[in-house]
C-alpha cells in the first residue's frame, strides 16, 4: 500500500469541502481533497437552489457544486476521485486511508463527508428526485407555494418541516406511521392547531405517481391488526423528515460523536478533540443543515487549520 504525506487532507465536496478547499489554497496550504461518494454533495440531486447568496436568479445545485470547484482549482487545490475507508486518528500525522489502497498521511485533516437523509426506500422516491420528491423544506419548500404537500416523520423534525411548509402550501398532509407524534408537546401542540396541517396517524406510503413529477401518494393506513384501507392523496410535493445519518463512522474511534453519529465539536469552532483535526459541514450539524452554513464552517475550518500548521510549525 502506497503511502503520502499532504499537509492539509479535505475530506469531501460539498460546500464545507470546497469552501474550505478555497481558503486553505490560497493560504498555500497545497491541500489534497477527495471527493467521496457524491462529488459535489447533496447539492448536486437539487434541481434549482435559490438561497445561496450571490445567485439573484437562482442556480442549478450541480452549476453551484461545479463553481465552487473550479474556484477551489483556481487556487491550486489538487481534488481527486476516492473514498475515505478507514482512518487512524491516534497520533500525528493522521492516516487515512483512500480506497482500501493508498495511505495519506496528514499534518490536518478537514472532515466534510456531510449527512446522508434517510428515505423510505421506495424506488419511486429515486424516480422523483428532483421532480417533487425532497428531504428538505427549507432548500425546497418555496416552489410549493399554494400546492398541497406531504410530510413523512413524526419527530421534532417533521413538525417543523409541516409548520414551515404550512406558510407556503395551501395544504400540508402530515403522514405518520405510529398513532402518535414521537415530537415535543409544544411542537405537537403547534401542529395540531394548524388549520392547513392534517395529520394522517397510523399512515404508510407504499408509492408515488404523476407523469412529469409527482401528483399523488398511494398510502395505507392500518384499521386493525389485520384490516387496512389503501388510498391515494393529490399533492405536488413530498417532503422526508425522517432523519439523517452523518457520514462519520470511521472516524467514531477517535472523535466523539451523539448518539446519531454527528461528530461533536468544541462551542462554535470546528475543533474536534483531536487537535488538528477538524469537522465542517453536515457531518457536525444536525440543526441547520443548508449550504450557507455548511460553507462558513468550511471557512472556519480552513482557518483553524491554517492556524495550527502555523502554531506547531508544520
Amino acid at each position: 500500500m502506497t503511502t503520502e504525506r499532504v499537509r492539509c487532507l479535505i475530506i469531501g465536496s460539498g460546500p464545507a469541502g470546497y469552501t474550505a478547499a478555497i481558503y486553505t489554497g490560497r493560504a498555500n496550504l497545497s491541500p489534497v481533497l477527495y471527493e467521496g461518494l457524491q462529488p459535489g454533495g447533496q447539492l448536486t440531486i437539487t434541481t434549482e437552489v435559490e438561497n445561496f447568496p450571490g445567485y439573484p436568479e437562482g442556480i442549478g445545485g450541480t452549476e453551484l457544486m461545479d463553481d465552487l470547484r473550479k474556484q477551489a482549482e483556481r487556487f491550486g487545490v489538487d481534488i481527486r476521485t476516492g473514498i475515505a475507508t478507514k482512518a487512524d486518528l491516534s497520533q500525528a500525522p493522521y492516516k487515512i486511508t483512500i480506497d482500501d489502497e493508498k495511505i495519506i498521511e496528514a499534518d490536518t485533516v478537514i472532515i466534510s463527508t456531510g449527512a446522508t437523509a434517510k428515505y423510505l426506500g421506495l424506488e419511486d422516491e429515486k424516480k422523483y428526485a428532483g421532480m417533487g420528491v425532497s428531504a428538505c423544506a427549507t432548500c425546497d419548500g418555496f416552489f410549493y407555494r399554494k400546492k398541497t404537500v406531504a410530510v413523512v416523520g413524526g419527530g421534532d423534525t417533521a413538525c417543523e418541516e409541516a409548520i414551515y411548509l404550512a406558510g407556503l402550501a395551501s395544504k400540508v398532509y402530515l403522514i405518520v406511521r405510529k398513532p402518535f407524534l414521537r415530537a415535543s408537546q409544544i411542537m405537537q401542540d403547534r401542529v395540531m392547531s394548524n388549520p392547513k396541517i392534517e395529520v394522517l396517524f397510523e399512515h404508510n406510503t407504499v408509492g408515488l405517481f404523476g407523469e412529469n413529477g409527482v401528483e399523488g401518494a398511494h398510502v395505507v393506513k392500518r384499521m386493525g391488526e389485520a384490516d387496512e384501507e389503501r388510498y391515494d392523496i393529490a399533492i405536488d410535493g413530498f417532503f422526508l423528515a425522517i432523519g439523517h445519518k452523518p457520514n462519520s463512522d470511521i472516524f467514531k474511534e477517535y472523535l466523539d460523536t451523539d448518539e446519531v453519529g454527528y461528530i461533536l465539536t468544541e462551542g462554535a469552532t470546528p475543533r474536534t478533540k483531536v487537535p488538528g483535526v477538524f469537522a465542517a459541514g453536515d457531518v457536525a450539524d444536525p440543526h441547520y443543515r443548508q449550504a450557507i452554513t455548511a460553507a462558513a464552517s468550511g471557512c472556519k475550518a480552513a482557518i483553524e487549520a491554517e492556524r495550527y500548521l502555523s502554531e506547531n510549525n508544520l
